[in-house]
This record gives C-alpha cells, sequence and structure tokens, in this order.
C-alpha cells in the first residue's frame, strides 16, 4: 500500500510543481532547468483535462422542451471551490489548483471563473500561461500587471485586461496601492492554436453599464471588435464567447438575445467576502418566451441550456441593492 501511495506522489510530482509555481511559493527563478520539462507536462495534462467534453448538468428526461427554450441549473456561492490563503482569498467556479471537481470543469469555451481578492502589497509572482485567454474584470481596488511582453499596467475599477496567451507568456498580477484589490479572472479555450500573444485593454465606466447590458468581450472579427491594444468597444477574444456586464438597481429589468447554445451568469460578490449561504443584491433570471425562473445572490451563478436559436434572456433586480452581474454567451 506505501509502495503504490509512494507511486502516486511521483506520478502527481508534475502537477504539486506547476502549482507551487504558480501560488509563487517559491520564486520561479530558483527553479533549475531540469525541472522546466516536468512543468511543460503538467500544463500539458492541465489543458487535456479541460478539453475534456463538460459533463451533461440535465438528464434526458429534464431536458427543455419546444414550449422551454431556456432551462437553468443553479451553481450556488458557498458550493463553488474557495480558498484562503491569507493574502489570497479566492473561490472557484470550475475546477482549479487544488480545487477539483469533475461536475464543473468547464462550460463551452468557458474554463476558470476565479473571484479573487488579493490583500494589499502582494499578488501572483511571475508565472507562465499558454493556449489560454486570459481576462481580468476588475471590481474594486487596483491591480498591476507586468509582463514578458514588456506590457506595465495599473488596472482600476472599470478595467478589462485580455492576454491572449498563445505560444506563451509570463506574468505577474499585484495589488496596487493601500487596498484590497477585488477581481475576476476569467479564462477561456482559444478555437486556434497557436497562436502569437498579445495584449489588450477596454474601460467601461459604470454609467456605461447602468441598467442596461453592456459588451465588454466579444470574438475577433464580431461587430465593433478593434484588434488593437486599446480602443472603443468589446476586448478582442479567440473562443465562441461574448461577455456583457451590468450594474442593474433595484426593481430594474434587463432584456438580452442569446445567440449560442448556452450561457453562464454570474452575480459578483460585491457586498463581502462571504463563504457562507449567498447574501446581498439580487436577482431573478428567465426568459421571454419561458416560464423557467431562478433566483440568484451574490456569488451565485446558473448554467443556461438555449434550447434553440433567439431566445432572449431576462434579469430582474428583486432585491434593494445594486446587482453587478457578468452575462457570457456561449458556443
Amino acid at each position: 500500500m506505501q509502495y503504490k501511495s509512494l507511486l502516486l506522489h511521483i506520478a502527481l510530482l508534475p502537477v504539486y510543481i506547476s502549482l507551487a509555481s504558480y501560488f509563487n511559493l517559491f520564486p520561479s527563478s530558483l527553479l533549475p532547468t531540469s525541472l522546466l520539462p516536468l512543468i511543460r507536462v503538467a500544463e500539458t495534462k492541465q489543458r487535456l483535462v479541460a478539453l475534456v467534453a463538460p459533463v451533461s448538468f440535465f438528464s434526458t428526461s429534464s431536458r427543455p422542451s419546444v414550449n422551454m427554450p431556456l432551462k437553468f441549473l443553479s451553481r450556488r456561492s458557498e458550493e463553488r471551490g474557495n480558498a484562503d490563503h491569507d493574502w489570497l482569498k479566492t473561490f472557484h467556479t470550475f475546477s482549479f489548483a487544488m480545487y477539483q471537481d469533475h461536475k464543473h470543469e468547464r462550460y463551452g469555451p468557458l474554463r476558470v471563473i476565479n473571484e479573487d481578492r488579493v490583500a494589499p502589497r502582494t499578488g501572483f509572482g511571475t508565472h507562465s500561461h499558454r493556449e489560454f485567454e486570459i481576462f481580468s474584470y476588475v471590481v474594486s481596488g487596483q491591480i498591476e500587471h507586468q509582463d514578458s511582453m514588456g506590457n506595465t499596467e495599473v488596472l482600476k475599477r472599470g478595467d478589462l485586461q485580455m492576454t491572449s496567451a498563445g505560444t506563451g507568456i509570463s506574468h505577474s498580477e499585484k495589488a496596487y496601492g493601500p487596498n484590497q484589490v477585488h477581481f475576476l479572472q476569467i479564462w477561456s479555450l482559444p478555437h486556434t492554436s497557436r497562436l502569437a500573444p498579445k495584449y489588450f485593454t477596454r474601460h467601461f465606466s459604470d454609467e456605461e453599464k447602468k441598467n442596461k447590458w453592456a459588451r465588454i468581450v466579444a470574438p475577433v472579427g464580431a461587430e465593433g471588435v478593434l484588434y488593437t491594444r486599446e480602443g472603443a468597444g468589446p476586448a478582442p477574444v479567440h473562443s465562441a464567447l461574448t461577455l456583457y456586464a451590468t450594474l442593474a438597481d433595484k426593481g430594474q429589468k434587463l432584456e438580452q438575445p442569446l445567440k449560442g447554445k448556452k450561457a453562464y451568469v454570474h452575480v459578483v460578490q460585491t457586498s463581502g467576502y462571504n463563504t457562507g449561504k449567498a447574501l446581498g443584491a439580487t436577482v431573478r433570471i428567465g426568459g421571454t418566451r419561458t416560464s423557467e425562473e431562478l433566483e440568484l445572490k451574490e456569488g451565485d451563478g446558473a448554467y443556461v441550456v438555449v434550447d434553440n436559436g433567439g431566445t432572449t434572456f431576462t434579469l430582474e433586480n428583486i432585491g434593494d441593492k445594486t446587482a453587478e452581474v457578468l452575462l457570457f454567451d456561449l458556443e
């Protein structure tokens, strides 16, 4: 038994090394070059896991009928993976790092939604990525981004930073200034491999999101998408993914047509770090041609299955606080 346990730990050694490097448990500069192949093996294994077809959340008997073009499955805040590393308080919607759940590996091209809070003067040391589209949505505070492409930038509320990792980049992300930074780190799988690494930033004011959906990320080549480092309109992404954001006030009801086969909705946890049952802003989601409805609070999310095209998603703020919500329209 001890022999089998030893073999298991040896087999997992690349994963242990990769995780330790990612969380900056030791500086990457101290890694001997002999370990670099192991790290590449770990990265390859993580990507293969991400490419596995997602679990079907809905049984045949519970699939939407022609009269139910939308079907929802809740992803409650307290059911997410979470960890408190002192300097980092984080939630994982999908399997990530030490949190692994085969029921929540990915959804379409969407692979990671981490809701992170990073303490002042701390952060993620230099680490590497390949073959992912990585974007950061800043909720509060400021974060300093530096990367191997020569980019250095301080991001604040309303900023969205997008890195197309492609063949490989290294970067660091650290809280800037005296306050904690609260941001969402989101990864998607690119539809094309071995892309040249690129860096993009966009800014969307609260006014642009107030009681309406702002399109903040959209596929390369889509209408209104500029393939420039900075500019107006949504950030470009090499994935079949469109991301909308809103700040919905009490009593407001919003509609958004869905073009993809599925969607994911997430209510940002703006009232403070809470590992228990969700509190704060409350919304009700539904559709214009369905009786299906679901109530969500801060930190909650929901998988959405779209039975046919042309369906309109609805969101209504039924609480007494402004709700900050992200909506992913996915293939």
